[in-house]
């Protein structure tokens, strides 16, 4: 039976990363997203959250024992109710970490967790998204085919966050084509390989803070031993649905945010004499912005839920995403209405929270839970 009591733990990780993305991440946003840049401090003391070590066994670096996708989801939550490009920054390692983690050898996992549990952020970009027209994550055209005791990588990706400074790259690309997401696998891609190209950072609408690239392969030569799980290679199904979960509990701390705002510009906003949220239009909009916010968190823990059960939960995922990536767009887009012509204005919050929920229709595969 699902239950909406979270567990000592849970409440601890929302507490203590509540405080950290309402004390420091929210207050910076604006100047993040003014010059580009996520602040030093802002990463390091979210690295000292300890959020993929907690994950991790204590054989490999940290001292969790695996990760809870509904915990991450409460976590990711958090983090995106106090900026997106900051969130999405911090935990952008994850993807490289859980995906050796789940379904990794030994090897690998005694070479790469140790990092991912290091003392210090270490970048680790994860390269997924293509830059083509109605992008499919089942029909990937980076491809890798097998010559000896190599793979061969083509193809180019975008999106790819933190690519210029990471020292690795996970890649996932296609080794059977026409098998959907059972023919996909990952592979690990060490920083200047040749064939390898990593172009300029990417000029987006939204998520200026978050430095993303497109990288190019071009007869990229990779090992065996750096194809993810040997020769039982991974899961991705499961992977992209894990990734989901992380965009949607994203998505709802964005709304959340926005719905919050919204709220109390409408109780201090006099207009005429009364606040404008004692008017219908406003009072409604608002108390739509909550509803959606609520209706995607309970997409969300179902799915999370049964994810930590062992259960299929890609449909599930699937639904949670879409419909918070959907409804954080129109939350944001009404905490700019509620705001009239002052919420276009740079000055004000909501635009950039417009901005930024544009990007959850486009991204796959950036964070995971």
């Amino acid at each position: 039976m699902l239950s909406f009591d979270l567990s000592e733990e849970q409440a601890l990780v929302k507490e203590t990363i509540a405080g950290f993305a309402n004390d420091m991440m929210d207050p910076l946003s604006r100047e993040c997203d003014e010059s580009g840049e996520v602040s030093g401090d802002l990463v390091k003391t979210g690295w000292e959250l300890e959020i993929i070590p907690s994950c991790v066994p204590e054989e490999y670096g940290g001292f969790g024992e695996g990760a809870s996708a509904l915990t991450g989801a409460i976590a990711y939550e958090e983090l995106a109710h106090g900026d997106l490009s900051t969130a999405l920054h911090i935990v952008s390692p994850t993807v490289m970490a859980y995906t050796v983690l789940l379904y990794g050898t030994d090897e690998q996992k005694k070479m790469y967790l140790p990092v991912a549990c290091g003392e210090a952020f270490t970048p680790a970009a994860a390269a997924l998204v293509e830059p083509r027209y109605a992008f499919c994550p089942s029909q990937l055209t980076t491809s890798a085919v097998r010559d000896g005791e190599e793979y061969i990588l083509n193809g180019s990706k975008c999106l790819v966050p933190l690519a210029g400074e990471a020292d690795n790259l996970l890649v996932f690309a296609s080794t059977n084509p026409g098998m959907g997401f059972a023919g996909v696998d990952a592979f690990i891609v060490p920083k200047g390989a040749e064939g390898v190209s990593v172009g300029e950072r990417e000029l987006n609408m939204g998520l200026k803070a978050l430095a993303t690239y497109e990288v190019g392969f071009k007869d990229a030569k990779v090992p065996l031993a750096n194809k993810v799980g040997g020769d039982r290679g991974i899961d991705f199904m499961d992977l992209i649905s894990r990734s989901r979960l992380a965009l949607a509990a994203m998505a709802i701390g964005m709304m959340r945010r926005a719905a919050e705002h919204s709220r109390d510009y409408a109780k201090e906003r006099i207009a005429f004499g009364d606040p404008i949220g004692s008017r219908q239009a406003i009072a409604f909009m608002v108390a739509e912005m909550f509803m959606e916010t609520d209706a995607s968190r309970m997409l969300l823990w179902e799915a999370a839920w049964k994810c930590d059960k062992g259960e299929d939960f890609a449909k599930d995922a699937a639904m949670a995403k879409n419909y918070a990536a959907e409804k954080c767009m129109k939350v944001c887009d009404g905490a700019v209405q509620v705001m009239g012509g002052h919420g276009y204005v740079r000055d004000n919050m909501p635009e950039l929270w417009f901005r930024n929920a544009r990007a959850f229709s486009a991204l796959e595969g950036l964070v995971m839970v």
